[in-house]
């Protein structure tokens, strides 16, 4: 289907701009959202009449999404779902069900927004991409559990994961501005990695010989002499 589209969409093209697409996309998506306009000759003869008005609107818009960015980007919603043992949800997280719980704390957002690749059917957190607008998009986390005290320990888990990395990342880092030399900042990294490996295999070197060791031991008669000959008693 032809159409003439009245905004930007993403890997389509600009505002004013006539496109070929298919025409579910079309029907599903451009034409009930009102992104586009059939490519007629009394259409496209609409669109420049009313272009300026157009782009004022779609400027209100994009500010609007931008107001609706600094509520919800980063946040985090708890979605209380039953589940299994292993974690398998008994049944899935849909679009829907995101929309809902979003618009739930005051945020008001449609699902078709909501880019969700495929249904959630596990507990966890997921990122999840919300299309603000052709030009914002925003972050959310949902936070899948089976209660609000396992929801508490998955997202304690996701940041302790998080500290350990930038701590590391930060470690690396420091060695790395103490040295003009790269080559010698990557060796002293390798070193104290080393170091930590070598402090590992000596505890385990100073452990008590099990019980085989020891009988190997008694069964020796050259280290029994040796031992009794060293006896001051």
């Amino acid at each position: 289907m032809r159409v003439v589209l009245l905004e930007r969409i993403n890997k389509l093209g600009q505002m004013g701009d006539i496109v070929d697409v298919r025409s579910g996309y079309a029907r599903n998506f451009l034409l009930p959202f009102k992104k586009a306009l059939r490519a007629t000759k009394e259409n496209i003869s609409f669109f420049k009449k009313q272009k300026s008005i157009l782009e004022a609107k779609n400027l209100e818009n994009k500010k609007e999404a931008e107001g609706i960015k600094t509520k919800i980007d980063g946040k985090s919603f708890i979605l209380i779902r039953s589940a299994s043992d292993t974690g398998a949800l008994y049944g899935s997280v849909s679009s829907k069900d995101i929309n809902e719980i979003v618009s739930a704390d005051g945020i008001e957002i449609s699902k078709n927004q909501i880019k969700l690749e495929k249904p959630v059917k596990e507990l966890g957190i997921y990122k999840i991409s919300i299309i603000l607008h052709s030009d914002i998009s925003s972050e959310i986390f949902i936070n899948v559990a089976r209660s609000i005290e396992e929801a508490k320990l998955q997202e304690k888990g996701k940041e302790l994961n998080n500290t350990d990395l930038l701590e590391n990342v930060e470690e690396k880092a420091l060695i790395k501005n103490m040295f003009e030399d790269e080559t010698m900042a990557e060796k002293i990294g390798d070193q104290k990695q080393e170091s930590g490996d070598s402090e590992i295999l000596s505890d385990s070197k100073k452990q008590p010989l099990n019980g085989e060791a020891s009988k190997n031991l008694s069964n020796n008669p050259t280290l029994e002499k040796e031992k009794i000959s060293k006896d001051p008693n």
